[in-house]
Formats: C-alpha cells, structure tokens, sequence
C-alpha cells in the first residue's frame, strides 16, 4: 500500500535545512514533492564536505530524498509563470522566502488563492509577521540565541553555546509539516485552502519555555525560572570506570531501587530523596551522588546492575557510535542504495511507521535540475516551449 500522502502534490521553494526538512518529511510519508530550486540550486548542495560531486553535499542528499528537482529562474516571467502552473495544480505550496518578496513576486497567499482556492499556502518564516522583527532574515544560531537556547547552557555551565546540531531548524520543520498535515485535514472536511505562518523565534520560544518557564507561570511568580535537574552541569552523560553511562531514576521505586543498586540504601530515608519534589529540589545534591557511585564499576557493570533493578539507564553513543549501534541494526534504521551519481550512500529509514502503508518507491536526492523537462511537460509545456525556456535561461537543467 502506498503512504498516507499518496496523491498529495507539494510544490517546494525551500532552501537550506528547515524548509527541506518540513518536506523531505512530507515526501517520507507518500507525497509527490517538486523542488523549485533558483539557478546555482539550493546552498545547503555545498554547504557540507565531503561530497563526490559538485552541489550534491552528504547534507542535502540526507534532506532532500524522496524529491524531484526543477530549476526556474523566476525573477523572469516565463520563470515565475511556470511556477505558479505548479502551484495551480498542487495541494500544498511551501516557502521559506521573507514575506515581503513573496509578496513582490504575487506568491504570497493572498494573490494565490483565485489561482487555486483548495491550496494550502505554508510560509515558514524567521518571526512572526505582526512583530517588529519581521522580515528580518535569520539562521539557526540566531535563532538558537533569540529564543533562549543558548542561554540554558548559560544557566548550566556559565557560558552561552549553541547546541551542535541545526535544532531549531529541525524542529520548526517538523512543526510545519504537522501544521500542514492539520490544514490537508481540515480541507478534506471544509474543501478550502489555508495560510499557514511558521515562525522559528515564536516556536524555539515556546519550545524553551514549555520547559523552563517553571515558577514563573505563575503571576506573580512562585520562584525563578529553570528546571534545575536540566540545568545541572552534571546533566549530561557520568563518567564511569571506563567511559559513560546515562541514568534517569525518576519516580520513587526507580530512585529507590538506584540507591540499593549502588550499594546506599540508606538515601531512602535521606529527607533530601525521599520524594520526587525534594528530590527535584536538591537535584544538585542527587547528582552529586550518582557522579560519585558511577565512578567506582565499569559501564558494563553498571549497565548488568541497573537492568537487574529495572533503573532506566544507557550507555553514551558517539556519533560514529551509532552507525553500529545493535538496536538500529535491528530494526533495519541503516540502509544503502546506489545513488544513480553518488554511488553507494548509506541512508536512513523513515522512523516513523504506518501499518496501513508506507511509501515504498523512494527516490535519492535529485541532481540540480534533474527532472525540469519532465516536470514542465507535465506541467503541460510543450517540446517547443519547453526548448524556448531552457534557451531563455528561465528554466536550466542539470548539465549533461
């Protein structure tokens, strides 16, 4: 069977991380995504070492699977007019363009609608337009920065840093591609289209907050803001014997079973652990003891007595670490495919499964401008036509 997105067509003018991310996953999950890339492609195609061949870096195969690849020039007419023949005929047309070009170029919602009222229009966006800092551009990092990311770690070990990883990219893709799957419901009951605004400052901010507002919910305010069980320079992964180790005793029967585990059982009575809120309020002083007890065994050691005593623990993966790691391998999360300009590539599975169906026929990241004369066509442009864009430079495809 194919995947729930079967049939659903997304025109796709996203560039670097979080916009490629809301589609690949959308593309993961059955949809026929078309990749509008301007001449030069998408930067995210060098923006990473250690690719085989020009514009096609490990980073934009990774999110750019499960597309086809279109390059328009549409700052000229033929350009833009083929796009939006694309968007006419699409379910789902998706942008991470500021709002005021969008608007320049008659691709905002507003002067889509007549063109295809059942559309649903996402513009992914750095901040929310009704807000003085719209329009300003933005990137991760300063996302990260803005939204208080960088000032957990701040609260944690005293200085700001960014977590390692584009994780605000990641998520506010992730939350468009939800927002859309909501709006394609909606429209399944009502027959009309959306406008959907996803700003990365409003989402990063409510992402921080949800976890960190803390005493500060209330008005006036209880206490300060911050968890401190996760602002603990000592939540990370321990130092064992030999390497590291991850425990999480949460609730009573876990911590209680930590303390006889690690040969203390007399923290039980210990005011300080004896229930989750104490132990949450003297959470530097819970850490202080599992640092100590996880220094004396080996991670092995540690890792046979916690899953005796049914304590939630794990050992510390590296990056590298997870290419081997046995739980991935048994559930298949590894594969390769040969890329047809790549050569053998390892990818990932899609994590998320659906017994009803899942998409089966996957498609490796496109060369830039890889499907333009078939997308045109069936666009409707003819041979000619499509012969004069290409001639015209309003529309490019890859070289031979």
């Amino acid at each position: 069977m194919p995947g729930p997105l079967d049939g659903v067509k997304v025109v796709d003018l996203t560039t670097v991380v979080v916009g490629p991310i809301c589609t690949r996953t959308l593309a993961d999950q059955g949809a026929e995504v078309i990749k509008v890339e301007a001449p030069g492609g998408d930067i995210l195609r060098y923006l990473a070492a250690g690719s085989r061949t020009p514009a096609m870096s490990g980073k934009f195969i990774n999110f750019n699977r499960n597309k086809r690849s279109i390059v328009l020039n549409i700052k000229e007419p033929e350009g833009l007019a083929a796009l939006k023949r694309l968007i006419a005929s699409a379910d789902v047309f998706v942008s991470n363009v500021r709002p005021a070009a969008l608007a320049r170029a008659g691709l905002d919602h507003e002067a889509l609608r007549p063109l295809n009222p059942r559309l649903i229009h996402c513009g992914i966006v750095a901040f929310g337009t009704d807000g003085r800092y719209a329009n300003r551009p933005a990137y991760d990092p300063i996302i990260q920065s803005l939204s208080g990311v960088a000032g957990t770690f701040e609260r944690a070990i005293g200085e700001p840093r960014f977590v390692p990883m584009v994780m605000t990219d990641h998520i506010t893709g992730l939350v468009a591609a939800q927002s859309i799957g909501f709006a394609l419901y909606r429209r399944e009951k009502t027959g009309t289209g959306e406008s959907i605004e996803v700003p990365m400052f409003e989402t990063m901010a409510s992402f921080v907050t949800s976890e960190h507002l803390g005493a500060k919910t209330f008005d006036p305010p209880e206490g300060p803001s911050g968890d401190d069980r996760l602002l603990s320079p000592d939540y990370r992964p321990l130092p064992t014997k030999d390497g590291y180790l991850t425990i999480r005793p949460n609730d009573n029967r876990q911590a209680f079973a930590f303390f006889d585990a690690i040969g203390r059982p007399e923290l039980k009575e210990d005011p300080r652990f004896r229930t989750a809120l104490s132990r949450t309020e003297n959470a530097a002083a819970f850490f202080t003891v599992q640092v100590e007890a996880l220094a004396q065994k080996t991670t092995a050691e540690w890792l046979e007595i916690f899953a005796k005593a049914d304590v939630p623990a794990g050992p510390y993966n590296s990056i590298d670490d997870l290419l081997d790691d046995p739980h991935l391998n048994d559930v298949g999360f590894w594969g390769f495919e040969d890329h047809p300009t790549e050569g053998r590539i390892r990818r990932t599975r899609v994590p998320v499964t659906f017994r009803g169906g899942m998409r089966q026929a996957m498609r490796p990241a496109p060369q830039l401008g890889a499907q333009t004369r078939e997308i045109l066509a069936e666009a409707g442009y003819g041979a000619e036509e499509i012969a004069a864009m290409l001639e015209s430079g309003a529309a490019q495809e890859k070289e031979a």
